[in-house]
């Protein structure tokens, strides 16, 4: 069986695995380590570039706002990495964000009425977690399309980003929850803290994706979960035949890529003070973006945490950079497609460098 381990992986941050034994002269394998370390070049001269255009930008409060922005597209990136990494993808990320923010928005603003009248009130901790757990739901139910109906990845969460984003909208007949700060008789204030405030100078939701980023990193590299990811993603008959069961690997991931979604989402309408039904429209093409940018092959078994990470920041303060230099919407989205597009082809040269390095 010929597949990436997380321990392989995690040492470099464009794609993965280190260039194979073989030949190759000096220029080769320096053309390697460049492609290999794309993803971090690419944000380095990008940092370096915008300052010197803007003397706003290397500071560090915008700095900080930066990162705070990356956050939400990080948390997005990581649990959409888990699907890529087997072979599949999710395009329901966003979509689960926004309907997490209003099943917790709802929760905070009106609570929960029974059919006696009563309402009942949560605490904010409960609202936070019922909120991951809808979006743990959701992401099941992805699972469970792919792996029990053979629903094809693509249609299956795209159907499901349509349906969520439905049950969002339903959720307030379309209206939103203006005032998420609870009261302290119901327990439930403090909600703001997830994307308003901050922890010794650093945004909470910086220290949020910092948590989620390490437990990922520990996943992906060091339990046998991670290895099976991997293995999947690598070659799924060789798996099966190794004794993993498949099915489970790939359900779980699409679960785990529904709780980080649904996390980005909580953050997200903390940060806006109030639940809307669009909240994270489209999110989930940043997310891809990111994975792709940091190296994750879309055909599976191959890419990193840390590169989605470094990935998340490249599109986060090329987006950021672009606005504060005044360039207008539409061409920012043309430099941020440009640079998708530029990211597989440079994908696909390493490909090719490696395999001329191992002949």
């Amino acid at each position: 069986m010929s597949t990436s381990t997380g321990s392989d992986v995690e040492g470099s941050v464009a794609a993965g695995p280190g260039a194979p034994a073989g030949g190759g002269g000096r220029g080769t394998r320096l053309a390697l380590a460049l492609l290999q370390g794309r993803t971090l070049i690419v944000l380095v001269a990008l940092v370096i570039m915008f300052s010197l255009i803007s003397r706003d930008y290397l500071t560090t409060s915008n700095l900080l706002l930066m990162s705070k922005h990356v956050s939400i597209t990080a948390l997005l990136a990581i649990g959409v990495t888990f699907v890529i990494l087997t072979g599949g993808i999710d395009l329901s990320v966003g979509s689960i964000a926004g309907l997490a923010g209003m099943i917790s928005g709802g929760l905070l603003y009106e609570g929960l009425k029974l059919p006696g009248g009563d309402t009942v009130w949560f605490s904010t901790v409960m609202v936070v977690a019922i909120g991951v757990l809808v979006g743990a739901a959701v992401g099941a139910v992805n699972g469970l399309l792919v792996t029990r109906l053979n629903v094809a990845p693509f249609i299956a969460t795209l159907g499901v980003l349509y349906a969520a984003r439905g049950l969002a909208d339903l959720r307030s007949n379309g209206g939103t929850f203006p005032n998420l700060a609870g009261t302290p008789a119901r327990h439930n204030t403090g909600f703001d803290v997830m994307g308003g405030q901050s922890l010794l100078g650093v945004p909470v939701a910086i220290w949020i994706m910092v948590v989620v980023a390490a437990l990922a990193i520990l996943v992906t590299t060091r339990t046998p979960f991670g290895r099976r990811v991997y293995a999947v993603g690598g070659n799924e008959r060789a798996a099966e035949l190794a004794g993993i069961r498949t099915a489970r690997v790939k359900l779980a991931v699409y679960v785990i890529s529904g709780a980080c979604a649904a996390l980005a989402g909580l953050i997200l309408t903390s940060e806006l003070g109030a639940a809307y039904p669009d909240t994270a429209t489209t999110y989930e093409l940043n997310a891809i973006a990111a994975a792709v940018l940091g190296g994750t092959s879309l055909s599976g078994g191959k890419g990193t945490i840390v590169g989605t990470i470094v990935g998340a920041f490249v599109i986060g303060f090329l987006s950021d950079g672009l606005v504060l230099v005044g360039v207008s919407t539409f061409w920012q989205l043309v430099v941020k497609g440009t640079v998708i597009v530029l990211a597989v082809v440079l994908e696909q040269t390493q490909e090719r460098v490696k395999a001329r390095m191992a002949a």
